[in-house]
């Protein structure tokens, strides 16, 4: 059975805005928002599996059907989450896509393209229509789903470690811009969480957590307004072994590694 977050008083108030809600990660977080009674604005490309899972959640929650990689449908994504539910408390950006790729291979052009533009524009994208209203109000959490896979570039995966990388570098950015404001921007780097993203990986994983758990680990993060965290705290102490790891080191240790499958980005 699913632990369920703990509720205080003020989550039946709280509105969350988050994308890649359709599954995996993002589906396990919107299960604990709506238990802890919160407002949710669902968001994702396919409307059929919002409306499967607004049906499944206690409360009332929009279900906004928008590709992070256009920024024009997100912006009506928000504007209509403003007007029914108004500014959210609370932004999760954690639409996200991955697959392996290979620079000399023409044909993965388009995949490193859209990798970018989902996992870093789609979460600046994600941010843009709130940041304001947020700012003026003196309020707020921002949270930005990177990855561990960020911290140092992996071998055939070039595309998403450059996408994380530079989400974690955005994320720093704006938490600096934001000092003093009242809105926490939160960076969370996930290590292995069971997704369909990561079940078509054909190598271990270490520390591997579920979804549901992954999500309660993170809910924790976003209420305390934590600037970074790791998920799990296992991950991020591998993470700084390789981080500080002599490049020739790193290099024989990685570059036999298992590689995700090339293809079409999940």
């Amino acid at each position: 059975m699913p632990q369920t977050s703990p509720r205080s008083p003020a989550d039946a108030g709280l509105r969350v805005f988050l994308t890649g809600a359709s599954s995996g990660l993002g589906r396990a977080l919107a299960h604990h928002y709506a238990r802890r009674g919160a407002r949710i604005g669902l968001v994702a490309r396919r409307e059929n599996l919002l409306q499967t899972l607004r049906s499944e959640l206690p409360g009332e929650h929009l279900a906004l059907a928008a590709d992070v990689g256009d920024a024009l449908q997100l912006q009506r994504a928000a504007a209509a989450f403003v007007e029914s539910a108004g500014l959210p408390d609370v932004v999760i950006a954690n639409a996200g896509v991955s697959v392996g790729t290979l620079t000399e291979a023409v044909e993965d052009l388009s995949a490193f393209e859209t990798v970018l533009r989902t996992n870093l524009h789609g979460m600046v994208a994600t941010f843009q229509p709130f940041v304001a209203g947020m700012r003026a109000r003196g309020t707020g959490r921002l949270v930005g789903i990177a990855s561990v896979a960020g911290l140092r570039g992996l071998p055939g995966a070039g595309a998403y470690s450059a996408s994380k990388a530079a989400a974690i570098a955005y994320l720093e950015s704006l938490r600096v811009e934001l000092r003093g404001s009242g809105v926490r921007v939160v960076t969370i780097a996930p290590g292995y969480i069971a997704t369909p993203m990561t079940a078509v990986n054909p190598y271990p994983m270490p520390f591997l957590l579920d979804a549901d758990e992954a999500a309660r680990r993170m809910l924790r993060v976003i209420d305390a307004g934590s600037s970074y965290a790791v998920v799990p705290w296992q991950m991020g102490i591998v993470a700084k072994l390789l981080r500080i790891l002599p490049d020739p080191l790193f290099d024989a240790l990685f570059a036999r590694a298992g590689r995700k499958p090339r293809g079409l980005p999940l």
